[in-house]
């Protein structure tokens, strides 16, 4: 019986790792360039944001910390407001147990807080500005962490990508928004804000083509097994260094993948790998993306793979100076390309 057991194992492990062959899209492994100006100051610009969200600010959450979200919200604002944009909020309430600060937890409801601007397309033959690229990141926490990599990282580049994109003009409809409530105890629930938001996209028929998650993408390490994995498999197809940025999608997203993963490439030369797999594969679907597909829509998370390389995930270490700025601003930098060819080119 064991010997049966070890062999079927051994037979669920190969296929498993066969299929995840297949899924492995575009990946670059060369040598990282050195900061142009440009990256450099970027990289001053990203500190700032990080400093602002994890250090002045701290722990921001809805049940625990609202405060905070709400002060974090109007900072996304201001600088929003700072580049040009005129932003708005969906604002929706959610039930459940929040802490009073006076005699803790108690039964409530709550109104929560997505940020959206707007670069309205120019069209073009046929029509392109009714199609929808959204570049998102969530500007909550988990409870009680100041949330520097998770995930003042992910606000801090989609801030610094929208000013970069501001003054310019594209065939497509740009949105940026920043997310409320993606940490615990939301996740995966109705209650996510990017949730709400895909929801709303769905019932005015936005046509969204392109949704890009950014998920914890401010940590690296040349330090030898300092990466992990959610299945053995994978370390057999993938670095063990992380010092790697990656495109993850469903397999219905493959496409808008590796149009993103190979753009960013040839834009940044920054060590890169991808995946595309089923939803039900662990961390796959740990990020807002998760809410689009279920809406039907198209959807990547880029991340650093926190949860399985990020020493401080999810505690109260989480803070500004564990982020490597160099990287930062690189992976934010090779971004910028990535959402102009998007907007410009389509998915």
């Amino acid at each position: 019986m064991k010997k049966k057991l070890a062999i079927a194992l051994a037979s669920v492990t190969a296929l498993i790792g066969g299929l995840i062959v297949s899924w492995k899209l575009p990946a670059y492994s060369g040598t990282i360039q050195p900061l142009t100006p440009t990256q450099q100051s970027l990289a001053s610009s990203l500190r700032g944001h990080i400093k602002k969200l994890s250090s002045d600010i701290g722990a921001r959450s809805l049940t625990k910390n609202p405060g905070g979200l709400e002060r974090a919200a109007v900072y996304t604002e201001e600088i929003f407001a700072a580049a040009g944009y005129k932003p708005s909020r969906q604002t929706f309430s959610v039930s459940g147990y929040f802490n009073d600060g006076l005699w803790g937890a108690t039964h409530a409801t709550q109104s929560a807080h997505n940020i959206v601007v707007e670069i309205p397309g120019i069209g073009g033959e046929p029509d392109k500005a009714s199609e929808i690229i959204i570049i998102g990141a969530h500007y909550d926490a988990v409870q009680d962490c100041p949330g520097a990599n998770d995930n003042g990282s992910g606000v801090a580049a989609m801030l610094e990508i929208a000013k970069a994109l501001a003054k310019e003009k594209f065939a497509r409809t740009v949105r940026f928004v920043a997310f409320t409530n993606e940490e615990p105890p939301f996740f995966r629930s109705n209650d996510m804000g990017s949730y709400r938001y895909a929801e709303s996209c769905k019932e005015r028929g936005d046509n969204i083509v392109a949704m890009l998650s950014l998920e914890t993408i401010g940590y690296y390490s040349d330090k030898p097994d300092s990466q992990r994995f959610p299945v053995a498999a994978l370390a057999l197809l993938y670095p063990k260094t992380g010092n790697f940025l990656t495109f993850i999608g469903n397999l219905d997203s493959k496409a808008l993948l590796t149009k993103c993963a190979t753009t960013f490439i040839d834009a940044s030369k920054f060590p890169t790998q991808t995946l595309a797999a089923p939803a039900d594969l662990s961390g796959v679907d740990f990020s807002d993306q998760l809410s689009f597909w279920r809406c039907g829509y198209p959807g990547i998370m880029v991340t650093d793979t926190a949860p399985y390389r990020y020493p401080h995930y999810h505690t109260n270490q989480d803070t500004a100076d564990k982020i490597n700025y160099d990287c930062l601003a690189r992976v934010t930098d090779g971004l910028v390309k990535v959402a102009k060819d998007l907007a410009n080119n389509g998915p």
